[in-house]
């Protein structure tokens, strides 16, 4: 019994792990790769991001409502493990093709690579999302399953930024546009392992899911859902502080430090962010989720003043002071809401007596995040064009303040936001053993009744 808690558990990381491989390089490099390597212009780069998002506004409820009327034997979660690998991986790969074409061209094939692996990204990641309220009824485990998900996910995100420029400079040979390429073939590779991975090991333990649910079900699991209200807001606003942050980082790191090459050290500070994950669980047997989730987003907004304070006294120390407090902090916000997801899946249950996980995770998490990431690129992009921003020269003092503003200011308002919803979150806490306890007595109900 332990050994198989343990595999599910490690398993569990796999599918994150896979998804990062090319997420993380979209999230963290694809528009300083559209302006600096493709030679975008950084408007339409930054409309290419949103675009994706806005479309993501469509797919993934689409999605959801597919995940809910499939009816597999393998499951209704992990078998798009399966049937997706492949597309998405390949998909991550022609992203980081650069054809030769015009600039109407150029800016036609980033649109629509960049949707479909946009697409396909959202049909990945919300079963790994949905699939955690089939692995277990148990709350802290999920908590538990929650922290190794994200360990996995720091995990892929370190090992793509310590790896991924270093790659791309040996195996392009001074030409960025054959490195990415090269790069991304491998990583669509390890990709597809891992996912492959989750597929094999992962196992859904309830027999309720495998019903299929009409449109009209799954939209009524969202009546009167509080949890799943709060999750959905404070992820959204959440997304886009922390891809803002992140995508801005090169161009800050370049222009305002003069030291591009710092950026791949202060992005792979993102593993000290294990530490508050795995002490999650931890965190949460001594006080509310509700603390520990809207601490996390505070200590965001306090990351992005001291990182402020750095760039004032031009202090490098200070500044990476800053960037370490913040991934510490957004660890935290960003694992909690994921469980707590699998909560109102539950409590939808209990309110509406329909279990719709695909569903719920889909816009509650796959959308958030997409959208949220959507704008967390398109921002800061429209804001440095504003302020004047012109790739590979020295910038003037206007143009600096808009990078600033992009990599600081947005995120730390958009942090502040998300901290808003968590607030009132108190009150459905307290309401999760009563939760348990009823459904647990509506399912051995069902059971017995058909016997």
């Amino acid at each position: 019994m332990k050994q198989a808690v343990l595999t599910t558990r490690f398993s569990y990381m796999t599918p994150e792990i896979g998804g990062q491989l090319i997420f993380c390089v979209i999230s963290f490099y694809l528009l300083k790769f559209y302006v600096d390597v493709y030679g975008l212009p950084i408007a339409a780069a930054g409309s290419i991001l949103l675009l994706a998002r806005c479309i993501d506004a469509i797919d993934a409820p689409v999605w959801g409502i597919l995940f809910e009327k499939v009816c597999s034997p393998l499951g209704k979660c992990r078998p798009w493990f399966l049937w997706l690998c492949v597309p998405f991986a390949v998909s991550g790969v022609l992203t980081f093709y650069t054809p030769p074409l015009g600039a109407r061209g150029k800016i036609l094939y980033a649109a629509c690579t960049y949707v479909a692996c946009s697409i396909l990204y959202t049909g990945i990641n919300t079963p790994v999302s949905s699939i955690l309220a089939e692995l277990t009824q148990n709350v802290r485990e999920r908590v538990i399953l929650t922290s190794y998900r994200m360990f996995g996910s720091k995990f892929g995100v370190l090992f793509v930024n310590l790896t991924l420029l270093a790659l791309v400079a040996r195996l392009g040979a001074g030409n960025q546009r054959r490195g990415y390429l090269l790069v991304m073939c491998l990583y669509g590779a390890g990709s597809i392992v891992m996912l492959l991975t989750g597929f094999r090991n992962l196992k859904e333990t309830t027999r309720r899911q495998r019903q299929s649910l009409s449109i009209q079900q799954s939209v009524a699991a969202l009546r009167g859902n509080g949890p799943w209200l709060i999750t959905f807001v404070s992820s959204f606003f959440f997304w886009i502080a922390f891809i803002a942050r992140i995508s801005a980082a090169p161009f800050y790191f370049q222009y305002v430090l003069h030291d591009a090459r710092m950026v791949s050290l202060a992005n792979s500070l993102d593993v000290v962010s294990l530490a508050s994950i795995l002490l999650l669980p931890f965190f949460c047997r001594h006080t509310s989720k509700r603390n520990v989730w809207a601490l996390g987003l505070a200590g965001s907004v306090l990351a992005q003043w001291i990182v402020f304070r750095g760039t004032e006294n031009h202090s490098v120390g200070l500044v990476m002071a800053g960037w370490t407090v913040g991934f510490l902090a957004s660890g935290v916000a960003m694992a909690l809401p994921f469980s707590i997801l699998a909560i109102s899946v539950d409590y939808g249950e209990w309110k509406s007596g329909i279990r719709a996980a695909g569903f719920l995770t889909a816009i509650g998490a796959a959308f958030c995040l997409k959208a949220g990431s959507g704008l967390g690129g398109a921002l800061p992009a429209w804001i440095m064009n504003w302020y004047g921003y012109i790739p590979n020269v020295a910038q003037t003092a206007r143009s600096l303040r808009g990078i600033e503003l992009g990599c600081i200011g947005l995120p730390a308002a958009a942090y502040a936001l998300a901290a808003v919803p968590v607030l009132f979150y108190g009150r459905y806490e307290r309401q999760e053993c009563l939760v348990q306890e009823q459904l647990s007595q509506r399912w051995r109900e069902l059971e017995s009744a058909s016997l």
